[in-house]
């Protein structure tokens, strides 16, 4: 499943006395009634017990579906004696309709694996089954189609993210015969491919699992590059040619590939209401992490920002445009619907899965300058019958089973339907599941007066094979791709048919397979670079590019021209890797063609232009004639903001300080000089500081605090600002912390200075370093449990009773749900204890997840369980850090950048930023959260059903 908002171990009895008491059948008839649009209908086609915890599917060539199980998810978080439990590991499943009544008869299982620890990703391409499972990408090869695997190959390794919602997620075959997969930022992802060749990315994330202890930010591949977060790539099917294709992901589920080699993903936010679909552009950068991944969005947080333009970085150079940003949810699966079987309105759309929303989204990309415009999102397929943003929970939710609808992932079948598989769960994955018996679905939507039937493939002659070419389901589509290919010429006037049909889809995947079928196909495709349809031209490009490099800049120059937008970006993103003598004039035609506007448009002149910016910049200002900085027209100072080469500092210090242009292009030209890494940049802010006017100085000072944490480090060491403050210096500590872990001291000195230790908040920090590095002897321990827990810090109250105090168990879940409550009271309640920490609305704090619309993803007992039992609900990157300073002081907080800096926020809000070589260690406290338990801010149980009560309110304000 994806990353979850608040997460729950207790068990709802009721919901288990439903389970247990329903048998199979019954379970049917009380399954979530989903609403689809007019014309369609929704069946259940498949449910436990033929499967368990599906967490990704597939359709075969047969029209079967294959499911990956994650029955043993997070194990480490449950009690195994509880829960259902695969002791040999989890399995992949094969389901099928025998007789054709729209429903699954037979369940078998292709495999059981210990190497399968909540796989998250399926593929079946011919007789080989991919499946994706951090740190594995494993082949399993049916060599005499038994179903039974007769070959096991690793295929790539060094994935994060074991057995971790922000690891490796599915793969799919591309329309050129490629296979395409993403990872989330659950890193480092270290991988190399057969060919030697090593994609490396990471960032400063950490967290989520016991497995997912480090990561590395700022590392570069074999291509020379820096990537970052969650990757998206591409490899041969040989294993060779490892390639990536976009970073900077949080935890995109999933990539889509259509078949004019389009990307698409959703990507999960970080509990701000910022979950997103959205294309992807290859070379792009999806702006999650700062681009090196060493700083978290929080700490790049500008004033003024809003936190959706924030947590993607919407207002930097050389980040890709977020798309659809829908708000809260949680998002899984996604698919492009090429097929006409549900009709022809529904050709080329989008299926978006979201678990926390109980929806599938549909949308209709439309072509928008060089990009693409997701408006118009419908909840196509829905548990509630309206977008579940704005659901209003009620009391029945206890009971009504509409928000355990949890789709873990959308497919088209081979005959043209739409398959669902369903999680189905109270509470949206993440750290851990609450159904103990791991029950799941797949769901059919078809039309209700049509029967779609799975075709008969006969793959050993043309026709079959070119019938394949064009089905529903991506994968099977692969098999006619590949057969076709083997044929070579001689089966080009079957190919060429059909670039005559009616679905563009169709005409796009005979496009990709004549460029490879030799020189007569490749010669057929250059025509196509004429073609009416723009989706084709691009394909065609693209198809080009792979297929005949040699011959790029032909190509390239031909397409510059076009009158679409989106045929030159691609020319643009092609001239990446072009030396700029042989780029340069194809650059400075696509550059006329700009309105100085179009964002998609700009991100693909910055990807033509990486690692060429200083040489193309005397070009560029030629180009334009532009002499005064302060007259430069908008597509230049667009392009000079999205380069930010060096050179351009004095003409940006002017921008900057002008009175003659707007405040906007004044902040414009600031924000592209404090990306650029040099001292003269870091010595022209300076100067700014001083002679920017009012309107312009608050922004410079934040540039110069922000950047003497990172790039300007070295320039500005004797700039003084608030960033010098650090804590209290306790060099005293130091020496006590090491006589108590000295295990060759005397014990009655190391029970002293431990005892001296205990006295201060300091001191038991330092404490608490010792115990969870397994160094404080367990007689130290239980002396001074006492003495531990007597603090006035409430943090650090909160801390210590963590380690060293048991769980208060009056706070019982479900006795609170059976008080009365009162909104008003709850909303006091939430202002005088809550605030400190989470929002509602534009008020409280940026600390904890923002509340505000928590009632559209968890039901009453899940809320009261967090409330309650905080450790059980961590949301990932939320688990607190102890850093240890040379100086004696230790800091307890969250870690919002690494590298040679650190940044650190405390418990109270307060930002440090620490070079790294004045910190001693750091430590992550792993199951720990920075809520304190009920009974220590305090609140009475009362007050918490009050509190539940207000946050389970639509419209609640502060």
């Amino acid at each position: 499943m994806t990353s979850c908002r608040i997460n729950d171990y207790f068990i709802l009895f009721l919901l288990f006395l439903v389970f247990s008491c329903t048998s199979g059948k019954e379970k049917s008839q009380t399954a979530p009634l989903l609403f689809v649009p007019d014309g369609l209908e929704a069946t259940v086609w498949a449910e436990s017990p033929m499967f368990y915890n599906p967490t990704n599917i597939d359709v075969d060539i047969r029209g079967r579906i294959w499911v990956t199980e994650a029955v043993d998810y997070r194990n480490f978080n449950h009690d195994t004696t509880k829960y259902l439990l695969h002791s040999k590991g989890d399995r992949v499943m094969i389901l099928e309709d025998t007789d054709g009544d729209g429903k699954a008869d037979t369940s078998k299982v292709f495999v059981q694996d210990s190497d399968l620890v909540a796989p998250l990703g399926i593929s079946v391409i011919g007789n080989k089954v991919i499946v994706s499972c951090s740190p594995n990408i494993i082949v399993y090869t049916d060599e005499n189609g038994d179903d039974k695997p007769d070959k096991k190959e690793i295929f790539l390794t060094g994935f994060g993210g074991k057995d971790h919602d922000h690891g490796l997620h599915t793969g799919t075959a591309g329309p050129d015969g490629k296979w395409y997969f993403i990872a989330g930022n659950a890193g480092p992802h270290i991988v190399t491919d057969k060919a030697g060749r090593t994609l490396r990315a990471g960032s400063v994330y950490t967290g989520g699992t016991p497995y997912n202890t480090e990561n590395t930010p700022a590392m570069k591949s074999d291509d020379g590059r820096i990537w970052t977060g969650g990757v998206a790539f591409r490899v041969n099917p040989d294993g060779t040619g490892l390639e990536a294709l976009a970073h900077n992901f949080r935890n995109s589920y999933e990539v889509a590939v259509d078949s004019y080699g389009n990307l698409w993903q959703s990507d999960n936010d970080d509990e701000v209401d910022a979950c997103r679909t959205s294309w992807v552009m290859e070379g792009g950068n999806a702006g999650y992490f700062s681009s090196t991944g060493e700083r978290t969005w929080q700490a790049d947080k500008r004033p003024g920002q809003s936190i959706l333009t924030a947590h993607w970085h919407q207002e930097d150079p050389g980040i890709q445009q977020s798309g659809d940003m829908y708000g809260a949810g949680a998002p899984t699966g996604i698919v492009v619907n090429e097929s006409d079987g549900l009709g022809a309105a529904y050709r080329g759309l989008l299926l978006s899965a979201d678990a926390g929303r109980n929806t599938i989204f549909g949308y209709h990309p439309k072509p928008d300058g060089a990009g693409y415009n997701l408006s118009g999102r419908t909840s196509f397929i829905a548990s509630v019958n309206m977008d579940n943003e704005h659901y209003r929970w009620s009391e029945i939710d206890s009971v009504n089973k509409n928000k355990w609808f949890r789709p873990s992932d959308v497919a088209i079948g081979t005959d043209g339907a739409i398959y669902v598989a369903d999680w189905y769960d109270p509470v949206v994955g993440g750290h851990q599941m609450l159904d103990q018996k791991g029950n799941g679905r797949i769901y059919r939507i078809a039309p209700k007066n049509k029967k779609l039937a799975s075709p008969l493939i006969n793959l050993k002659n043309t026709s079959g094979q070119v019938l394949a070419l064009l089905n529903p389901a991506i994968n099977v589509r692969n098999r006619g791709f590949e057969l076709l290919k083997a044929q070579g010429s001689k089966v080009l006037p079957e190919i060429k048919e059909i670039l005559s049909a009616e679905n563009p889809y169709h005409r796009a995947r005979a496009v990709w397979l004549l460029s490879q079928m030799g020189e007569q196909g490749i010669k057929e495709v250059e025509t196509l670079l004429q073609d009416a349809d723009p989706n084709i031209r691009i394909t065609a490009f693209r198809a080009l590019r792979q297929a005949d490099a040699e011959h790029l800049m032909l190509y390239a120059g031909r397409s510059a021209k076009d009158k679409s937008p989106a045929v030159r970006r691609e020319v643009a993103i092609a001239m990446r890797d072009v030396p700029l003598d042989k780029s340069k004039e194809v650059i400075l035609t696509l550059i006329d063609a700009f309105d100085g506007k179009d964002p998609a448009y700009l991100n693909a002149l910055g990807i033509a232009l990486e690692g060429k910016e200083e040489a193309f910049y005397p070009d560029l200002l030629q180009h334009f004639n532009a002499e005064d900085a302060e007259s430069w027209p908008q597509p230049l100072a667009s392009i000079v903001w999205e380069l930010h080469p060096s050179s351009a500092v004095p003409a940006l210090q002017k921008r900057a300080s002008s009175r003659q242009l707007s405040p906007e292009d004044r902040k414009k030209a600031l924000v592209a000089l404090a990306f650029i890494p040099t001292q003269e940049a870091a010595t022209a802010m300076l100067h700014l500081e001083d002679h920017s006017g009012d309107d312009m100085n608050r922004m410079v000072k934040w540039w110069l605090v922000f950047r003497k944490t990172n790039s300007w480090t070295d320039y500005l060491k004797n700039w003084k600002s608030s960033v010098d403050l650090l804590p209290e210096a306790h060099p005293e500590m130091l020496t006590y912390r090491r006589q108590v872990a000295d295990s060759t001291v005397a014990m009655n000195i190391r029970m002293e200075s431990a005892s001296t230790l205990a006295v201060s908040p300091t001191g038991k920090l330092h404490l608490l370093y010792l115990l969870v590095s397994h160094q404080l002897p367990d007689t130290i321990i239980h002396t001074l449990s006492t003495q531990m827990l007597q603090e006035d810090d409430r943090n650090i109250k909160v801390l210590m009773a963590h380690y060293f105090a048991s769980p208060d168990s009056s706070y019982q879940v479900d006795a609170i749900a059976g008080l009365p409550s009162d909104i008003g009271r709850g909303k006091n309640v939430f202002i005088a204890k809550c605030v400190v920490c989470h929002k509602v609305g534009t008020t409280g704090q940026d600390i904890g997840p923002d509340l505000t619309n928590i009632q559209t993803r968890f039901d009453k007992k899940v809320i009261l369980d967090a409330i309650t039992n905080p450790a059980s609900g961590i949301s990932f990157g939320l688990e607190p850090y102890l850093v240890l300073l040379k100086n004696g002081a230790v800091i307890y907080g969250l870690l919002q950048s690494g590298g040679p800096v650190v940044t650190v926020m405390d418990t109270y809000g307060r930002q440090y930023i620490i070079e790294a070589s004045q910190i001693e260690t750091r430590k992550q406290l792993n199951k720990m959260t920075i809520m304190p338990s009920p009974e220590y801010m305090p609140v009475s149980r009362q007050d918490i059903a009050d509190v539940v009560s207000f946050l389970l309110q639509n419209d609640k304000k502060l």
